[in-house]
């Protein structure tokens, strides 16, 4: 579990504040997590003032973070989209180990200060930001080659030698983010129309028009679950996820849209209470939605490559990666040997390093043909949840207004 926000409030609202999607048909999505500065209008443990965007929501489409929120002064951050700006701050905790509260005084609280420049260690995180990109505009000529977790690997201060426990224990087993093409191995049309064969076939899928996924959140670590979820996905590339808590209103509904062409998150826990997706957030949420229908996965994506095979727990998989627009990396496992997929790791960008969200699938059923797998764990640097996929039914008529702004 990651420790984004503190441990005990990412526990609470763990299930209340991720919002999925489905099989990969992937189940994505990420909460709206907490940033590095109060935004426009809002004073230390306070909500966001209201907008012409609605109450809670920040100012209009694209605004950069330096305006959208108070005191961002360092350039590469503030010239991020909202959803990118926040995605950056999950990638500075997860590198440093850190939650909300080791830089901002009382986060987890209602006596947050986003905004102060108490804390040296905030100051410091500045300081550092300048440097990573320093180090690769000088170094690199500007590509991303060293990110925070570069050198402190979840630890406030890096370590600097080796421990020989380490050096004659169980080999390194962290990936790198960019696959490298594998010798001997299958080609991409043959790893990916064995994943369509297993989960229905070309001409079945086809036919797969819209589908409707209802379940139960089971949450994380027995706390945050109950809630109760709707996935509705419409081909080609339009998807909407709802999750409630009916016994527990006061946890809001939690939505996450995208039309076809714009993108929103509405997480009324978080730091904002609704935003549009603009930055690569937004690329992922398109990439998502057509990923909802597996046999646009080849099209979703360009620079398709196939890695060495791997073991992941007791299988076998083989790894495909692809690129898409802005940087946007997506990584899959496929069981070798059914050929269907275990595992997806999106990645978004960042300045300071690329920003991973990830899906783990398991218990596929067949629905009328067609395999979902019904049960998934969904990771992000704000949390970890577990659900539980109860019903889905196949090519109903759906309403434009499923995926209206929520």
């Amino acid at each position: 579990m990651m420790r984004f926000c503190t441990r005990q409030a990412i526990l609470a609202i763990s299930g209340a504040a991720a919002v999925a999607g489905l099989i990969g048909f992937a189940f994505v999505g990420r909460a709206a997590a907490q940033g590095q500065a109060a935004p426009k209008g809002q004073t230390a443990g306070k909500a966001p003032a209201a907008t012409k965007a609605g109450k809670g929501a920040p100012a209009a489409t694209s605004t950069p973070a330096a305006e959208a929120f108070n005191n961002v002064t360092t350039t590469s951050l503030g010239a991020l989209s909202v959803d990118d700006f926040l995605g950056s701050m999950g990638v500075i905790a997860a590198a440093l180990g850190y939650d909300c509260a080791d830089c901002h005084p009382g986060a987890g609280s209602d006596k947050v200060d986003w905004v102060t420049d108490s804390n040296p260690k905030k100051v410091t995180a500045r300081k550092m930001i300048n440097m990573v990109a320093a180090i690769n505009r000088t170094n690199f000529g500007g590509q991303q080659k060293v990110t925070c977790f570069t050198c402190h690997h979840g630890k406030d201060l890096p370590t600097t030698t080796i421990a020989l426990d380490t050096l004659y224990g169980p080999p390194n087993e962290e990936r790198r983010d960019i696959l490298e093409p594998g010798q001997g191995v299958p080609t991409i049309d043959q790893v990916l129309n064995k994943y369509i064969q297993a989960v229905g076939g070309a001409q079945r899928l086809a036919g797969l028009t819209s589908w409707v996924a209802t379940g139960t959140s089971l949450g994380y670590e027995g706390l945050g679950g109950g809630g109760s979820f709707q996935i509705i996905a419409k081909r080609p590339n339009q998807r909407t996820t709802l999750i409630e808590f009916k016994e527990h209103p006061e946890r809001g509904n939690n939505t996450r849209v995208f039309d076809g062409k714009s993108g929103w998150i509405k997480s009324p826990r978080g730091l904002l209470s609704e935003y549009e997706l603009t930055g690569t957030e937004l690329d992922g949420a398109r990439l998502d939605a057509m990923l909802s229908f597996p046999d646009q996965m080849k099209s979703a994506l360009n620079n398709w490559r196939v890695g060495q095979l791997e073991s992941m727990g007791d299988k076998d998989v083989q790894v495909v990666q692809g690129s898409g627009p802005r940087g946007l990396l997506a990584t899959f496992y496929f069981d070798k040997d059914s050929g269907l997929l275990l595992r997806t790791v999106r990645y978004g960008t960042s300045p300071i390093g690329r920003v991973p969200t990830q899906m783990d699938f398991s218990d596929y059923r067949d629905v009328n043909g067609i395999k979902f797998p019904f049960k998934y764990t969904f990771s992000w640097l704000d949390g970890k949840d577990s659900f539980q996929i109860t019903d889905v039914k196949l090519n109903g008529a759906i309403a434009a207004s499923k995926f209206a702004k929520p």
